[in-house]
């Protein structure tokens, strides 16, 4: 799948009123969904800002190789930016030694404008949070640890 082949779906679904979108072609699957509620003002100001200042934003140190695959966690659905809160201002969607459910939202990840809720898909501990907040992150690449 191309970029212009993503292109053309996102402006497929932002001219219609599809709520989601999901298209598979040579071993990619490419899945859009429309961001049910507005994005808070304050984490829009800081995300818009960030863009101005620079094109490429660092991104967190992700080797695929070296994961613990022992240990479950929960792990980034796609390529983006990462925000361990709802806004600057609010406490973390989730610390470490918190009990947290399957379904529970555990931080968001901004891609293409669209801002993407990571929800956890069991129950467990919060063992331990492995990006920082605002850092580019992988799909894939294992965001919070779970004991």
């Amino acid at each position: 799948m191309d970029l212009a082949q993503i292109k053309a779906f996102i402006d497929a679904m932002a001219s219609s009123d599809l709520a989601e979108l999901e298209a598979t072609k040579d071993g990619w699957t490419l899945r859009l969904v429309r961001n049910a509620g507005p994005v808070p003002a304050k984490v829009l100001a800081k995300v818009l800002a960030k863009s101005r200042d620079s094109d490429a934003l660092p991104a967190a140190e992700f080797r695929p190789d070296e994961v613990a695959t022992a240990e479950p966690a929960v792990c980034a659905p796609l390529s983006g930016i990462v925000y361990l809160r709802p806004s600057p201002d609010q406490p973390p969607f989730v610390v470490p030694g918190q009990v947290i459910k399957a379904g529970a939202t555990v931080c968001v990840v901004e891609a293409m404008k669209m801002f993407n809720e990571v929800r956890a898909e069991q129950d467990g501990v919060v063992s331990a949070i492995l990006v920082e907040s605002e850092t580019l992150v992988d799909a894939g690449q294992p965001l919070i640890r779970l004991a």
